[in-house]
Formats: structure tokens, sequence, C-alpha cells
């Protein structure tokens, strides 16, 4: 990769990061930005597009989905959905053990 291509690819994160982090929720800006700042500094660009494609539904429904109070319906389904899912439920798990 050309140091173009790093930069881009920087602004980028950083642009998803701040994204991710300011929701309008501050339950999504928990799960969804915790979920982000633990893994964006390895997502490839492949796993950028699946995040910012789980982030451009709308937060009411990412809530009910990463809490498990509603199931992801095959429209939304992907590993990506999955996988934020799963650490919102890991982290709530954990907080609520203290």
């Amino acid at each position: 990769m050309t140091e173009d291509q790093n930069a881009l690819l920087d602004a980028r994160r950083k642009k998803l990061f701040y994204r991710a982090n300011h929701r309008g929720t501050y339950e999504n800006d928990l799960m969804i930005g915790g979920f982000v700042r633990a893994q964006i500094a390895t997502m490839s660009e492949r796993e950028l597009d699946e995040i910012e494609a789980v982030m451009e539904f709308p937060d009411a429904e990412l809530a009910d989905w990463l809490t498990g109070r509603k199931p992801i319906p095959a429209h939304a389904d992907s590993p990506m959905l999955r996988r934020v899912r799963e650490a919102a439920l890991k982290r709530a798990e954990e907080i609520t053990r203290k």
C-alpha cells in the first residue's frame, strides 16, 4: 500500500470512528462505538465497508438487534452485524456481573 493509500485509509478510519461514537443515542454509541474502538486498527477495507453498511440502519433498529431485544431480520443479517451484536452482548454480560 502506498503512502497516499495509507493516508486515505487513516482518514476513513477517523471518520468512521467519529461516526460510530456519535450515533445519536448513547446506547448505540456504547455498543457500536465500543466495537469500532476495539477493532478499527486492524479492519480491512472490506470490513470497513461492512461496518459502514451496518451503521446505515436506523438507531432504534440497531439497538433492538444488538441488545437481543429483537432478532436480526434476514434483510439486515450479515457477519459484521453478528460480530457487533456478539461483542455488545458480551460487554453487557460483563457489566451485569460487576
